[in-house]
């Protein structure tokens, strides 16, 4: 029988953590863990993440700040605000919501974030860090942090003697994922647009990460029987079944026939997306428990 993790079950497991990690934490320390949320423009599915995130935020105990600026808001203004929550010592977690209009220069913005307060994981610190195999001091980017979390629960800690293939080499998800694959002893190939016979790569793998952006792209013919499947992708496809004009949200792996084959699998929606917000909030408590000497909790 395949196992279909349900994502929001276990990113609710992690909110709990990170509610008992924030209360201890103001208990033994007096620190009220806070997280800053800049968001620029007026973009729809930008208010509605970030309103979500702001949500989850105060959910879990923490001091939660918005900062709402103009489209037409400058580089230097914005600098200057990144420059103040960094100085901020209630502020252990500072977030600027991507993409930001043009012409602003959002790698210049991310890169000035102090990484300690870096919580989506982006800076080319951070990056390093993991790089290197340093997880006690550097903080994961969400995603390929959530969908560790799944291979960890469906695998355990050591991943000696296994096989991943991570199908994307994004900075934003392919390579931190590859890295954490890597540091927890699996034997990993990261695959793209340029491999060559790629379903012959993919049938090698126990743990399948697929994050391209190609709808329903992995076939269940690409899977060994029995392989956990992550499916990172977010595609909205047309669905006529539904009426005229109708969309569906479907992953880069054909579910319905990969499920058949796959041991373990995640399912779009549901699957890796809900573990974002909620390891977005695991980065800022273990920032926070960082900042104050204390032993960070572990996810």
């Amino acid at each position: 029988m395949t196992t279909v993790i349900d994502g929001k079950n276990v990113a609710a497991s992690v909110i709990q953590t990170v509610k008992s990690a924030t209360a201890a934490l103001e208990k033994s320390s007096g620190v009220t863990t806070g997280l800053a949320v800049v968001i620029v423009g007026d973009d729809p599915a930008s208010h509605a993440y970030v309103g979500s995130k702001g949500r989850m935020a105060k959910e879990c105990g923490f001091k939660s700040v918005q900062h709402t600026l103009p489209a037409e808001t400058k580089q230097e203004d914005l600098a200057a605000l990144v420059a103040t929550l960094n100085a901020d010592p209630s502020i252990h977690g500072i977030l600027v919501q991507l993409p930001l209009p043009k012409p602003l220069d959002s790698e210049a913005i991310i890169q000035s974030i102090l990484p300690e307060k870096d919580v989506d994981g982006l800076s080319v610190v951070n990056a390093g860090k993991l790089a290197t195999g340093d997880l006690k001091t550097g903080l994961v980017s969400c995603t390929p942090a959530g969908a560790m979390v799944f291979v960890r629960r469906t695998h355990g800690e050591d991943l000696s003697g296994l096989n991943a293939v991570v199908i994307g080499r994004s900075n934003l998800f392919g390579k931190p994922m590859a890295q954490l694959l890597l540091n927890a002893n699996a034997t990993v190939t990261i695959a793209h647009s340029r491999t060559k016979n790629l379903a012959e790569v993919c049938r090698n793998a126990d743990i399948l990460v697929a994050a391209v952006g190609r709808p329903e792209m992995v076939r269940a013919d690409w899977v060994k029987p029995g392989a956990t499947v992550i499916d990172v992708g977010i595609n909205r496809v047309a669905a006529p079944e539904r009426g005229e004009g109708k969309t569906r949200l479907v992953g880069d792996v054909a579910f319905e026939q990969v499920s058949a084959v796959a041991g373990t699998i995640t399912p779009v929606p549901g699957g890796v997306g809900p573990m974002t917000i909620a390891m977005l909030m695991a980065n800022t408590v273990i920032a926070a428990h960082r900042m104050a000497g204390q032993t960070p909790p572990q996810f």
